[in-house]
């Protein structure tokens, strides 16, 4: 009788079949869990990712305004030369020297 006693039971195939199956349960729910995870990661990186990528874009387009030429200004005028232009459009519409010095009340020494 001592024997019996210190022998284990045995279980039945559908008892250590029951067991397999809540394992596999248990292992297909951490996957669950996992996958979980991981696609919050991903959507975590992927903000991540596309925030960076629109600061890259933003210092492109500062690079290209920095390297893009600047338009030429326009050459300021001395006082002589708006003097000279204002004579020669004078001149141009038909009045001569003389007119333009006497509408603006000036004599012209000679």
């Amino acid at each position: 009788m001592a024997e019996s006693e210190t022998k284990r039971p045995r279980r039945t195939p559908q008892e250590r079949a029951a067991a397999v199956d809540e394992k596999i349960a248990k292992f297909n729910q951490s996957i669950a869990e996992l996958e979980e995870k991981k696609t919050a990661a991903l959507a975590e990186y992927d903000a991540k990712i596309t925030a960076l990528q629109e600061r890259v874009k933003a210092l492109e387009a500062k690079k290209q305004e920095i390297l893009a030429p600047k338009p030429p200004r326009k050459p300021r005028k001395t006082k002589k030369q708006k003097i000279q232009e204002i004579v020669q459009q004078a001149v141009k519409s038909g009045m001569s020297v003389e007119d333009v010095a006497s509408k603006l009340q000036v004599e012209i020494a000679e």
